[in-house]
């Protein structure tokens, strides 16, 4: 087996998105352990996503975003002054981010979205990531399910209060 260690970490950008309200958008995955459960089980996250070869992570925050969520009435707030890394769990190396990394690193970006919620689809690619959305506090963020990257969670809601 290969040495967790000897992996590199993956360039991934995040999108923290804000309604009119201050409240947070959050999606539950289709992946993990309890998906597809009760309203509230299951693992929830913001929308995020690698980074293509020569693309600003700002340009690809905006892409994963439309990709995962349907958003596009989108506007850039702020970004996260540090990269946030994790490494995966033992049980995912190997297996996860297609094997090649120990985890990711990540620049997380601040967006509000002013658009009608009619243009939130989580079914736009053939592989669903997500199964199900809804609008939090901010101040709920680390509180809800967010597996082994809520150390992430606590840092972006500490962050970005000011966006609130």
């Amino acid at each position: 087996m290969t040495d967790p260690s000897s992996l590199p970490l993956r360039r991934n950008v995040g999108g923290v998105i804000f309604n009119t309200s201050g409240q947070v958008f959050v999606a539950r995955r289709t992946d993990m352990p309890g998906a597809g459960g009760g309203a509230d089980e299951g693992v929830w996250q913001c929308p995020q996503g690698g980074i293509d070869d020569g693309e600003q992570p700002e340009v690809a925050v905006l892409r994963e975003v439309r990709e995962e969520t349907g958003m596009t009435s989108l506007v850039v707030l702020g970004e996260y002054p540090d990269w946030l890394s994790y490494d995966l769990p033992a049980h995912l190396i190997g297996k996860a981010l297609g094997g090649r990394f120990r985890g990711q690193t990540q620049k997380w970006f601040a967006l509000r979205f002013a658009g009608d919620e009619s243009e939130i689809r989580l079914d736009l690619q053939a592989h669903r990531e997500f199964d199900a959305w809804k609008w939090v506090e901010l101040t709920e963020l680390p509180l809800l399910n967010t597996g082994f990257k809520k150390p992430v969670y606590e840092k972006l809601a500490a962050g970005f209060a000011r966006f609130v």
